[in-house]
């Protein structure tokens, strides 16, 4: 499967800023049909869902359209589909709906190497129901998360697992199918965070075995909100805080208010916009399937060229170690702050951001503190010079 980066590279507007962007694990740039999706929706009449008006069966077309394109993308059922205001939002709510069904004494699984989003709702809702946090490790040495390491710390107390896909700061994807049948055999549900695993690998919702699968859609080329994934049918057992005029029907029950019907619009063409990247036919599911494994290999290809660049730096320390992992690459400098090669780089037109990225306690871990490290993140738009152009940076960097 070809994957045509040239061309790619030009339905980017941003990139004619000549800026080698390298900062897609905290925010992708934006490709111009969904620029030209969220306008359109803007333009046309939009109102409160129905099917009367012309703008409220506009509204309606575009959650509809949306829940379907999002089910294609993650492998799921459109009626699972819930959108929020951010992923950190979604988990937010749900910890609070779930932690209304635990008891005293129950447990809660969370890991050292996730996004403190996905760790501090947690521990706020395990602290008010009186449940028992129960914490999974990782090795620092070679950044992996094993079965075993969420093993040793599941009971027949454990209700729930909450466990990355994808680490935001190192890469790492740990065995989320293995560590799901895991804590189903204990009687416990999980929940994945996905968003930095979705903007490089088909999400397979059924195979990975999650009961709640969130992502941001800014993560991958796409507008500022959060999804979630489930199963209807897990979702209908959940009574969560609404409003008494609001429906109870799944999965709007769990949507809070007028949903922003124009960045929906916005996620819709960009799952459209990722089922283009391989150049394939077929149903839009196996459009995706072949486009993210050409994104896959064009990533590793790219990611290897890092990876070789390095080895030939002196005084650099690479992090991000884990056997199976995203194009992600957390670097410390011996004897310098990673923020000066952050400046440094930004002066030659290269974004790559330093810091632990709300990946707190991973950063710990690995020893870093909060100050973390400096993160090279590739997406759909990287090349070769922009890879050669960050590693020129990095030299000039070290020889200063």
């Amino acid at each position: 499967m070809t994957y045509d980066i040239s061309a790619i590279r030009s339905e980017f507007p941003a990139l004619a800023a000549g800026v080698a962007h390298f900062d897609g694990p905290g925010g992708t740039q934006t490709p111009r049909a969904v620029i030209r999706a969220i306008g359109d929706a803007l333009a046309q009449p939009l109102s409160n869902r129905g099917h009367e008006t012309p703008g409220e069966r506009n509204a309606d077309a575009i959650v509809t359209g949306t829940r379907r394109a999002m089910a294609d993308l993650l492998g799921a059922q459109p009626a699972g589909i819930v959108f929020g205001r951010s992923a950190t939002q979604l988990t937010y709510d749900f910890s609070r709906t779930l932690a209304a069904t635990w008891s005293p004494g129950d447990e809660v699984v969370v890991t050292r190497l996730d996004h403190d989003a996905n760790i501090r709702p947690w521990l706020q809702a395990a602290d008010r129901a009186g449940a028992v946090v129960r914490w999974a490790d990782f090795d620092p040495a070679t950044g992996e998360l094993t079965v075993d390491d969420i093993r040793a710390v599941v009971s027949e107390r454990t209700r729930l697992v909450a466990v990355t896909a994808a680490s935001n700061l190192i890469g790492t994807r740990p065995a989320i199918a293995e560590i799901c049948a895991l804590a189903h055999d204990a009687g416990a549900l999980t929940y994945v965070d996905g968003v930095h695993y979705a903007a490089h690998t088909l999400v397979d919702l059924e195979r990975l075995g999650a009961d709640f699968f969130v992502c941001s859609a800014y993560k991958f080329l796409g507008p500022h909100h959060g999804v979630l994934a489930a199963r209807p049918e897990l979702l209908e057992t959940l009574r969560p805080d609404k409003l008494v005029p609001a429906t109870d029907a799944v999965p709007e029950r769990f949507e809070l208010g007028t949903l922003p019907y124009e960045f929906l619009a916005g996620t819709r063409a960009t799952v459209d916009f990722l089922a283009g990247l391989g150049r394939a036919a077929g149903p839009r599911r196996e459009r995706l399937a072949a486009a993210f494994a050409a994104l896959e290999g064009h990533e590793r290809t790219l990611r290897d060229r890092i990876d070789k660049g390095l080895s030939q730096l002196d005084g650099v320390t690479v992090h991000s170690r884990a056997a199976d992992r995203t194009p992600t690459v957390l670097l410390t400098f011996e004897g310098r702050d990673a923020a000066d090669a952050y400046h440094v780089l930004a002066q030659r037109g290269v974004h790559a951001p330093a810091g632990s990225f709300y990946a707190v306690e991973a950063s710990r871990r690995l020893g870093l503190g909060d100050r973390g490290g400096l993160r090279i993140g590739l997406a759909p738009y990287n090349d070769t010079e922009d890879v050669d152009r960050l590693l020129a940076g990095l030299s000039a960097y070290l020889a200063r």
